[in-house]
């Protein structure tokens, strides 16, 4: 378009570049990226967040975080949208200490937080075993008026159990429960994982069938601790048993679901 002389605007931009960033092709869209910039087009906050995420998806973490601090030198404002990806990306690298850094950078410039940007720092707060202070995060959004869903729930839940807290997690199930909030495979699972870690095997088998009887479908993580737990007490023949016990539990489940 731009060598026939002709100017998309930025929806088209944005459409183009979002488009080749999902199909995989971040090469194609870094190259469109930068005849946007030389044509003078006035790219906006959106059209940078497309391009950064889609490096950081690409692997492309560095160069992400060069265009993000070029951004205002450039005149292009950013956003709790910039700050999620580079938060959640940073702390997926298991690079907190640096997520942490450009959370307070986002509270120092005004930017609100999100949902997304919490359960980022709850993530990561627990991948560090600093469970107070990811409760201390929720805490924190609440007070703020923002919403905890499903995700921040379950990674809390995750963290505590993992860290063998599972009465704390379970506090937390309750809690989540009584917001009205559904829980999901990942919840179950964290419980499950939980009490099979302490060596609390009927209490794994109690959450598996409340997850069954309450619609959530286990899937191959679900069985795999279950089956774990067992192996660890050196049950294995009556691990086995449960199993198929438990698969015919959920096939009934399902045949009264149609």
């Amino acid at each position: 378009m731009i060598s026939n002389g002709v100017s998309p605007d930025i929806v088209t931009c944005n459409t183009l570049l979002a488009g080749l960033c999902e199909n995989g092709k971040l090469e194609k869209a870094l190259e469109m990226f930068k005849v946007f910039q030389k044509s003078k087009m006035d790219l906006d906050t959106a059209t940078c967040n497309i391009i950064i995420n889609g490096m950081c998806k690409g692997n492309k973490v560095d160069e992400a975080w060069d265009l993000f601090n070029s951004l205002p030198v450039n005149g292009v404002e950013t956003d709790v949208v910039t700050y999620n990806i580079l938060i959640g990306v940073f702390v997926k690298e298991g690079n907190f200490l640096r997520a942490e850094d450009i959370y307070l950078e986002m509270l120092c410039k005004g930017i609100i937080p999100s949902t997304v940007t919490y359960n980022s720092m709850v993530d990561g707060f627990c991948k560090q075993n600093r469970l107070e202070e990811a409760r201390q995060m929720v805490d924190s959004m609440v007070s703020e008026g923002c919403s905890p869903d499903v995700v921040t729930f379950s990674t809390l839940i995750k963290g505590y159990c993992k860290a063998g807290r599972v009465d704390d997690g379970l506090e937390l199930f309750s809690e989540m429960c009584q917001r009205g909030l559904v829980a999901d495979t990942i919840t179950y699972n964290a419980l499950i994982h939980g009490f099979c870690k302490v060596g609390d095997l009927n209490g794994a088998q109690d959450i598996f069938e409340e997850m069954v009887s309450s619609g959530v479908c286990p899937d191959t993580i679900t069985f795999r601790s279950m089956l774990a737990g067992l192996c660890t007490k050196a049950e294995l023949q009556k691990g086995l048993t449960m199993l198929e016990d438990l698969q015919k539990s959920v096939d009934h489940e399902l045949e009264d679901d149609e």
